[in-house]
């Protein structure tokens, strides 16, 4: 991926957002280890891929998705968290069987829920997304964070954003030709920003027109995907589950 531009540019470069090739059996390519991996796909394009099967996921995941009675949304959350694994294995060189995330939430201190991270890997951070058949995931040095949303979503009544990210952030957004999109764009970057856990991280986001999709990414990088990948088919922000 490109590397993320400093802080507070107004027209950053996307990033790219397909998957990594899948690696062979054996293959040297996973002690090719990349600084800092982020990934966008539909959760029909993660299923899919070779190296990833719902089996990776633990017991603690596997009794979570035991309470998600809609299915789409369960194979949403099945795919965020595959894809968790792959990113993490294109960072640490290990195969995405080998990787075993754990989450603990910021605010209880419980374990099974809230931010995700690489419990072997202490210094580097790990974030997740999903939404409406779409999924993203990042893995790289530091605090990370990551949002992914659908192009059509709307982030909700202008009162509530007002009580939920800053006034002035708001306005700003509301006073753009097409308040709707700039909404979105505010509420993804801060989504991001939360998942990271700070608000001091060179933040950029994305719209990924294949998927539909508008992104954001807070974290350090330098960001790149493994390799190249044909298209497969300060207000703080509320934890959003995603």
């Amino acid at each position: 991926m490109t590397r993320l531009p400093p802080p507070h540019l107004p027209r950053p470069r996307p990033l790219p957002s397909c998957l990594p090739p899948p690696y062979g059996k054996g293959d040297a390519a996973y002690d090719e280890a990349a600084a800092a991996v982020a990934v966008v796909a539909t959760t029909a394009e993660v299923l899919a891929h070779p190296e990833l099967d719902e089996d990776m996921l633990a017991p603690w995941e596997r009794r979570r998705l035991a309470g998600i009675r809609v299915p789409g949304r369960r194979d949403d959350v099945v795919a965020a968290r595959l894809l968790l694994r792959l990113c993490a294995s294109r960072v640490t060189g290990r195969p995405p069987r080998e990787v075993e995330p754990a989450q603990r939430c910021p605010g209880c201190g419980q374990d099974g829920h809230g931010r995700p991270y690489l419990p072997d890997r202490p210094g580097l951070g790990a974030a997740f997304s999903h939404a409406d058949g779409l999924a993203a995931a990042a893995v790289g040095p530091g605090p990370v964070g990551i949002d992914v949303e659908p192009l059509t979503r709307r982030p909700g009544s202008v009162s509530v954003l007002r009580r939920l990210l800053s006034e002035a952030e708001v306005d700003a957004a509301r006073a753009a030709p097409d308040p709707g999109p700039a909404l979105l764009r505010l509420w993804v970057r801060r989504e991001a920003l939360f998942k990271a856990g700070r608000d001091d991280v060179r933040l950029t986001e994305w719209t990924d027109h294949r998927r539909a999709a508008v992104v954001a990414l807070a974290g350090a990088g330098p960001w790149r995907d493994a390799g190249p990948a044909p298209p497969l088919s300060p207000a703080p922000a509320p934890p959003s589950g995603r």
